[in-house]
C-alpha cells in the first residue's frame, strides 16, 4: 500500500458524507487507528522478541544490525492514523451504528 506519510489537508465534507457527521467519522477513523496500532505493535514485539537475551552485553547491542533494521522499518512506516484515514476514504472500513432504542 503506497501511502504518503506526510501530513495533508483533508476535505471535511468528504469525511462527513460517509456517516452524516464529521465527529462520527473521526471517531471511526480513531478506532481503526487503534486497531492498526495494536497490530503493528504486536508484530514488532514478536519480531524483536527473537533477539531478546537475558544478559545485557553492550557489544551485542551495537552489533545487532538486524534488530536495528527491523526497528527502522517500523519507524518509516506511515502512522496508524494515516493508514486508517486512507482506509476510511477508500471505503475499506466497515462500521455500523448501534440501533437507537424506541422505549420511552
Amino acid at each position: 500500500m503506497a501511502i504518503n506519510p506526510s501530513i495533508i489537508t483533508r476535505d471535511l465534507d468528504k469525511l462527513a458524507e460517509k456517516t452524516g457527521n464529521i465527529y462520527e467519522s473521526i471517531h471511526i477513523v480513531g478506532q481503526r487507528a487503534k486497531q492498526i496500532s495494536s497490530t503493528m505493535k504486536e508484530e514488532l514485539n514478536n519480531k524483536l522478541s527473537e533477539f531478546a537475551s537475558t544478559v545485557d552485553n553492550l557489544e551485542e547491542v551495537f552489533e545487532n544490525k538486524e534488530q536495528i533494521e527491523i526497528s527502522r522499518f517500523y519507524e518509516r512506516m506511515p502512522k496508524p492514523s494515516t493508514l486508517a484515514m486512507e482506509e476510511f476514504l477508500e471505503q475499506k472500513v466497515h462500521f455500523r451504528m448501534p440501533e437507537e432504542s424506541t422505549e420511552g
